[in-house]
């Protein structure tokens, strides 16, 4: 089974929405026997929290319901999971230096940047991160995360040769 990990700082804004994003489409598509997703943190700010009510809410509004709990990334997760999918240039930097740390278990080739995936060209490589700002903000990291997962999953259907249902 193929595995996801979104991966931000403190896990309650921006990870949290792309794992329940990305689920629904996983579900949509039936390929929960094929791909299995979670997130985390870089950071131990919020541990066992839930995600930060704004998040929950703007999520509410798309027909989310999320009640991921914050965790922080650690070690096991490298052996884990198949990609690792980081929200901003901070956090991937995070995650490639626990990936070798840990003496390259994943390849490079299995960490990316959520935006890779944004068919919305533009210049700024980062989900922005809404925790500061208002909930305009909120609903922009919504609309990324959802066209990057969309994108995400259709390279994973694809270099995976997976059909689903």
């Amino acid at each position: 089974m193929l595995s996801v990990l979104f991966v931000c700082l403190g896990n309650i804004c921006r990870s949290p929405v792309a794992e329940g994003v990305f689920r629904g489409l996983v579900a949509q598509r039936g390929l929960e026997n094929e791909i299995s997703c979670d997130s985390a943190g870089t950071s131990s700010y919020h541990l066992g929290e839930l995600p930060d009510r704004r998040t929950r809410q703007n999520a509410q509004e798309h027909g989310l319901n999320l009640t991921h709990r914050a965790r922080r990334m650690i070690g096991e997760d490298l052996a884990q999971f198949t990609y690792f999918v980081a929200m901003d240039e901070a956090n991937f930097d995070a995650v490639l230096k626990l990936s070798q740390r840990s003496l390259g278990l994943v390849s490079d080739e299995n960490i990316f940047l959520l935006r890779e995936f944004d068919p919305v060209v533009g210049n700024d490589p980062n989900v922005p991160d809404p925790y500061y700002e208002g909930p305009e903000v909120f609903e922009e990291v919504y609309q990324i995360t959802y066209r990057c997962c969309e994108q995400l999953l259709n390279y994973l259907q694809e270099i995976h040769q997976l059909n689903g249902e």
